[in-house]
């Protein structure tokens, strides 16, 4: 597992694309993909195994075939790496976020706070595991930290969820 002292100034994303045929999802969705995506590209640490190079670097995401692709690349295009992770072990962890993402959702319109911070807690409980799941899917591949595991995994739901 990856910890801060690993990482150079120049470990780190500086683009980000996700798979174009995503198409739009709900405005929640949506906004959740923007505030990720966002927040990884402000503040990360990301770094290839093995990378005798020197980042910055960018990130496609994709599914293709049921597996979920990262592509690698320099900020000037040099391709670095390609991994591929198969979505099985994501699936239940996504299923079960969007189950509570949408409870959540609704009982911000009509929950006391208690309950909306009860649900919320839950959500971010069920975020912290598939981020978790998504850092040791990616050990011995990409070196990143717990936060841009975090944001990771909300790109990976909506990439999920579409694919």
């Amino acid at each position: 597992m990856a910890d801060e002292s690993e990482f150079g100034p120049n470990d780190r994303l500086v683009d980000l694309t996700l798979d174009a045929s995503i198409g739009r999802s709900t405005p929640d969705v949506e906004h959740e993909r923007a505030v990720a995506i966002f927040d990884l590209i402000e503040e990360n640490r990301f770094k290839p195994v093995g990378d005798t190079g020197e980042g910055p670097y960018v990130l496609n995401l994709s599914v293709q075939e049921g597996k979920l692709v990262f592509v690698v690349r320099r900020e000037a295009g040099e391709q670095v790496a390609t991994h591929i992770l198969s979505l099985g072990p994501f699936r239940k962890i996504v299923k079960d976020y969007y189950m509570i993402c949408e409870s959540y959702y609704e009982a911000i319109k009509s929950a006391t706070t208690s309950q909306i911070e009860t649900i919320d807690m839950a959500r971010r409980g069920v975020h912290n595991d598939g981020s978790e799941t998504l850092k040791e899917r990616l050990d011995g591949k990409i070196a990143i930290d717990f936060d841009t595991a975090r944001r990771l995994f909300t790109l990976v739901c909506v990439l999920h969820w579409k694919g």
